[in-house]
């Protein structure tokens, strides 16, 4: 645990460090978000905080294969897929950093998404087959392997670039859902008395460090953007390490929470963590189609807006999408670890909470109306727009700070 905490460290203090080279390159090659006349952003917003989460991941890469557990005690492959995973994120990175300079096109950026998943397929980062709740296991052919892992891999990519709406919620929402897993992982394993040392465990250890150190520079007034290079890649790198589970052990790690459940974790743990964006985005795409227009089209409704709409401020609506994420996320791991009374209850608390402070809270808490249209915000915590990337630019809501980069805006 102590060499994991350590690679969680080295994550998070680099990309910290590492956001502010990023922010200046966005700014001397225009990667920002421009104020339009759809958005309602004062001002421009550098985006490419990916490249300093990738950086992170790097760093945090490096320093695991020279500790004595993680590095000399692990088995080969656990560095290999991880190398692969973070090959396949630079790729679809260096996509995103175009896409945040010259605003590329939908299909572009789906070819570039298929590309890096394809990377993970060819190397045998993918699903192989799924464990029976009475130890049997459902083998995968090669068709049926991809084609799973694509499907996964690319809608978790863009699942995470459809919420990244307000300040911090993406980053939060995805290191939360690393953090869950990294539990999974370490425990199933401890239970089950095999390796601690795992692609899963290193992977999710250092995604939730790096969502960690952006965070600083994202959280209300974001003074950065992850754009589609952090989105894409922290969407990939969290389903890439639910892959890897099948790939590591023969047969799944034993537990005593619910067998169905570990039956068809490989699939339903990456959704179960991002089950807030996923869902917002199915909505997103029924929505669109039902009113004739494309499934990538902008709006203003997403479950952000909705928060913002009922009287939550920006802050308050991306916390409450944070006990959303972790409610799930926790219930996803703590079924499939135990199966005891006590997880019940506790999951029907955090739920009860979670709710509550939804609906009720906004009624007994009102913001003052300060002239700022539906929002209702006070003139100190108003929502601001920035550009999205779900197939297009869109106008999510993001407060910008105010500032004037020196010669370039």
């Amino acid at each position: 645990m102590r060499e994991y905490l350590l690679v969680f460290l080295v994550a998070l203090s680099v990309t910290y460090l590492l956001t502010v080279v990023a922010r200046e390159i966005a700014l001397r090659t225009g990667a920002v978000a421009q104020v339009r006349d759809r958005d309602v952003h004062a001002e421009p917003i550098p985006y490419l905080g990916g490249l300093a989460m990738l950086g992170g991941l790097c760093a945090a890469y490096v320093v695991a294969r020279e500790l004595p557990f993680l590095g000399l005690r692990s088995e080969g492959f656990v560095f290999k897929d991880a190398g692969v995973v973070l090959l396949a994120g630079a790729l679809v990175c260096a996509v995103g950093v175009i896409d945040d300079i010259f605003d590329l096109d939908a299909l572009t950026k789906l070819g570039g998404q298929v590309l890096a998943a394809g990377l993970l397929v060819s190397q045998g980062v993918q699903f192989y087959y799924f464990p029976g709740a009475d130890g049997t296991q459902f083998s995968l052919d090669v068709v049926q392997s991809a084609v799973l892992t694509l499907v996964v891999v690319i809608g978790t990519m863009n699942a995470v670039n459809f919420v990244d709406g307000l300040d911090g919620l993406a980053a939060g929402v995805v290191g939360i859902g690393a953090a869950a897993f990294f539990l999974y992982c370490y425990f199933a394993s401890a239970q089950a008395n095999l390796t601690l040392a795992t692609t899963g465990a290193l992977l999710s250890a250092a995604l939730a460090g790096a969502c960690a150190g952006f965070l600083p520079h994202n959280f209300h007034p974001a003074r950065l953007f992850m754009g589609d290079s952090g989105s894409m890649l922290i969407g990939l790198v969290l389903s890439a390490s639910a892959l890897t589970l099948t790939g590591q052990f023969v047969g799944m790690p034993e537990t005593t929470g619910n067998s169905l459940f570990v039956t068809v974790l490989p699939v339903l743990l990456p959704i179960s963590l991002l089950m807030v964006p996923i869902v917002d985005l199915v909505l997103a795409v029924v929505r669109r189609t039902r009113a004739g227009r494309s499934p990538m089209s902008a709006d203003k409704q997403h479950l952000h807006h909705r928060l913002l709409e009922i009287g939550h401020s920006q802050r308050r609506a991306v916390l409450i999408m944070w006990m959303w994420a972790a409610t799930i996320a926790a219930g996803a791991v703590i079924v499939s670890l135990f199966d005891s009374t006590w997880v019940w209850w506790s999951l029907g608390s955090m739920l009860a909470l979670t709710v509550t402070l939804t609906f009720v809270l906004p009624k007994v808490h009102r913001p003052r109306k300060t002239g700022l249209g539906d929002t209702g915000l006070p003139e100190n915590d108003a929502v601001e727009g920035r550009a999205d990337d779900d197939g297009g630019a869109e106008p999510d809501e993001q407060v910008a700070p105010v500032f004037r980069p020196p010669g370039t805006l």
